[in-house]
């Protein structure tokens, strides 16, 4: 369904100390960092796309976060949930919700939630019934 997802970032180094830890965490690989323009990417596995991109917006003017939107990450497992966050948390993120079931969602959603350094609102959300 997506290609990619680009979420704006309003300095480029921070945002990478923040995201390469949380990509990492998840085990989604990197594919490009190009620092002269500033933008990143990870991709998903085994398929190349969607992409995650991350980077200062187009028209160079400054970036906000918006309201109301936010972008959720698959994670393998619960215990990947807990992992992402605390990495999140840990490379400048804030807490939005921490690791647990939602079951408002459905029974097995256990996600957590947090604000990269730039106000970006992401999720990461395991969809499996507990191992």
């Amino acid at each position: 369904m997506f290609s990619h997802i680009f979420v704006g970032v309003s300095d480029f180094e921070r945002a990478l100390a923040f995201y390469r830890p949380l990509m990492a965490a998840l085990g989604i690989q990197a594919r490009f960092c190009d620092a002269g323009r500033p933008w990143a990417g990870w991709q998903s596995s085994p398929d190349p796309r969607p992409l995650f991109l991350i980077g200062q917006p187009y028209d160079r003017a400054p970036h906000h976060a918006g309201n109301g939107q936010m972008v959720a990450l698959l994670a393998a497992s619960r215990a990947l949930v807990g992992a992402a966050h605390a990495a999140a948390l840990a490379h400048g993120g804030t807490d939005e919700g921490a690791p647990g079931l939602r079951p408002e969602y459905h029974e097995h959603y256990y996600g957590a939630y947090f604000r990269d350094p730039d106000g970006n609102k992401l999720c990461v959300v395991c969809h499996a019934a507990e191992a």
